[in-house]
């Protein structure tokens, strides 16, 4: 009869069971990370001089676009008026010019043709200094700039812009 010896399977974990792992958990770990970023920051992150703004957070917010006022808007967004901010997105232009002083600055531009145009408070009325202009481009850009939040109306009443920004410099990220 042979004799036959029982080894244990190792009992600890090899280089590759930790790699397999590491690799399948990052996705969800990363994913916990900038959820929880934004939980606890509000999609304002303070860099020093300047404060990077998540853009599809500032006017992620029921706003009535007749009726609201600027305590509408969440308090965290209001302490930005008068700052230096960061953000990016897209330029928009509905006049399609090659330089532009006045454009909307918007997280989304495809968004329009599945929602309609942004809302009110999902945009940014961007204005270059005055003597001032910017390429046109459609591409992903850093816009820098002075934020002002301010609800303005027109002549009927209608809510025409929350945000409002002095330009310093955008720069194309992609493209």
């Amino acid at each position: 009869m042979e004799s036959y010896t029982y080894t244990p399977a190792r009992s600890k974990i090899n280089v590759r069971l930790f790699l397999f792992l590491a690799v399948v958990s990052a996705p969800f770990i990363w994913g916990a990370y900038v959820g929880a970023q934004y939980f606890l920051n509000g999609g304002v992150t303070d860099l020093g001089g300047i404060k990077k703004v998540d853009l599809k957070a500032l006017g992620f917010f029921n706003f009535d676009p007749h009726n609201g006022t600027v305590n509408d808007v969440p308090p965290q967004f209001r302490k930005l008026d008068g700052q230096r901010v960061v953000l990016e997105g897209f330029m928009y232009d509905p006049t399609n010019s090659m330089r532009v002083k006045h454009f909307q600055f918007v997280y989304n531009v495809t968004k329009c043709c599945f929602n309609g145009p942004p809302l009110v408070q999902e945009r940014v009325f961007a204005n270059c200094a005055p003597g001032k202009s910017l390429p046109f481009t459609s591409n992903y850009v850093e816009l820098v700039g002075v934020l002002h939040v301010n609800v303005q109306k027109n002549e009927v009443g209608d809510i025409t812009s929350v945000y409002t920004m002095d330009v310093e410099r955008a720069v194309p990220l992609r493209g």
